[in-house]
């Protein structure tokens, strides 16, 4: 008997040593092994909106004083349209500015993340159950929905008049970090399904870039909207990666490292399937651009290479036990390794290519689109709750620019909360949640 005992103790102990080597070595670069790198023309805007959301944090944008980027924040304060402090928005929504990118023939809106010291954006935090706000077949941070909506009734107007005024020839782009990317992801389902409400803008022209993402939307609208929201993770973050409802992350910031091993203990043991077909699990949205630094027993950061996918099953599902999980959630380091990794993208370009990239350029939308499909067809051959076949998608995208098209632009002041209630899926006791209560 005490032999056998002995034996199922061994086994025990191996066992326990086995998992936690995995785990302790298991490094961010192994998420994105097999993905592709992405190109200097699709990852160009990056840098960008992340200075731009840097200047959020900085009062005089004439003279700055507090996280300025390395090479400036290279902005034209007078095309700075909007500021929006914490106290404009009564703890809605977290800052925000709008600018009007001339150079770029850019219209941005720009989020800034979580401020630790300030309650209002706890609130936004805090305000949701897990499987509480369903929303356009599929489950969403319903305080994260609530200050999309409220920043769109705010300054859709706004929006659509810079559009308009400009020609209708400006990208919209939306921008956010951390609890600001949780915002502007939902704030761009919205508006590409009623893009009626800003002038009838294309779906082509509305991008979303969601920097150090929270994971705020199920698993068949992080597929679906891929081909719009764009996210970026700086190796290690432990945000994108963290399954536990975003609300509880916070509430335990201060013993964060013990909640992430809990979670890896409990992860370990539930089957990928029974993941994947959890329709209330969150994730991070859209495609995924991962910039990759560090490397398994390798001192330093090395020379920053991004690469880019749809992932379905194993989205970033692993938890990284590092002492970087925390400083690579930074939108000071997402500024400097993305510049970093861009100019090398340039370089390298040049290095190999002699001839105007027009076709190049062409080939690689093609690919992408080939990669959104793709994923759909994963999504649905996995099983994964209200995913999208090819077809329907594609058919669903016609009919609301035909829609978009027939309206053109001619909607009066918008109201979303109204927009939102289209959107909205009935309980099962036949009420219809309302995100506005």
């Amino acid at each position: 008997m005490s032999a056998s005992c002995g034996v199922v103790e061994c086994v025990f102990v191996l066992g326990c040593a086995r998992w936690l080597w995995k785990r302790c070595t298991y490094v961010g670069s192994y998420d994105s092994a097999t993905w592709p790198a992405a190109t200097a023309d699709e990852f160009d805007p990056v840098p960008r909106v992340c200075r731009l959301i840097l200047a959020n944090y900085d009062p005089d944008l004439r003279n700055p004083q507090y996280y300025k980027p390395a090479s400036g924040h290279r902005l034209n304060p007078d095309w700075v349209v909007k500021r929006v402090t914490h106290e404009d928005t009564l703890g809605r929504a977290p800052p925000y500015l709008i600018y009007l990118d001339h150079e770029h023939k850019e219209i941005v809106l720009a989020v800034r993340g979580l401020n630790l010291a300030n309650e209002s954006d706890y609130k936004v935090l805090l305000d949701n159950r897990l499987g509480q706000q369903m929303f356009d077949g599929g489950y969403v941070h319903r305080g994260l929905l609530k200050s999309a909506v409220w920043l769109l009734n705010r300054e859709s107007e706004t929006l659509k008049q810079l559009w308009v005024e400009n020609g209708s020839d400006y990208e919209m782009v939306f921008a956010g970090h951390s609890l600001g990317s949780g915002v502007v992801s939902l704030l761009t389902i919205l508006v590409v399904n009623h893009r009626d409400r800003l002038g009838g803008i294309p779906k082509e022209k509305i991008r979303c870039y969601a920097l150090a993402p929270a994971r705020c939307m199920s698993l068949n609208l992080a597929v679906k909207y891929a081909n719009v929201i764009h996210s970026v993770v700086l190796q290690d973050d432990f945000l994108p990666r963290t399954p536990t409802p975003l609300e509880d992350i916070f509430k335990s910031i201060f013993c964060l490292p013990c909640l992430l091993f809990l979670v890896c203990l409990r992860d370990t043991f539930i089957p990928e399937g029974r993941k994947l077909r959890d329709t209330r699990r969150l994730y991070a949205p859209g495609r995924m651009y991962h910039i990759v630094e560090r490397k398994f027993c390798r001192c330093g950061r090395f020379p920053p290479e991004v690469r880019t996918a749809i992932p379905v099953d194993g989205r970033f599902e692993h938890i990284v036990l590092s002492c970087n999980a925390t400083s690579d959630h930074g939108i000071i380091w997402i500024e400097r390794e993305a510049e970093k990794a861009l100019q090398l993208m340039k370089e390298q370009r040049s290095e190999t290519v002699t001839d105007p990239p027009t076709v190049q350029k062409f080939e690689r939308l093609k690919t992408i689109e080939k990669e959104h499909r793709d994923a759909l067809e994963r999504a649905v051959s996995l099983n994964v709750p209200h995913a999208v076949e090819t077809a329907e998608e594609e058919a669903s995208e016609k009919n609301e620019g035909e829609e978009t098209s027939s309206n053109g632009g001619t909607q009066s002041k918008s109201n979303w909360d109204e927009v939102v209630a289209k959107l909205l899926k009935k309980s099962n006791t036949g009420e219809v949640n309302n995100v506005s209560s």
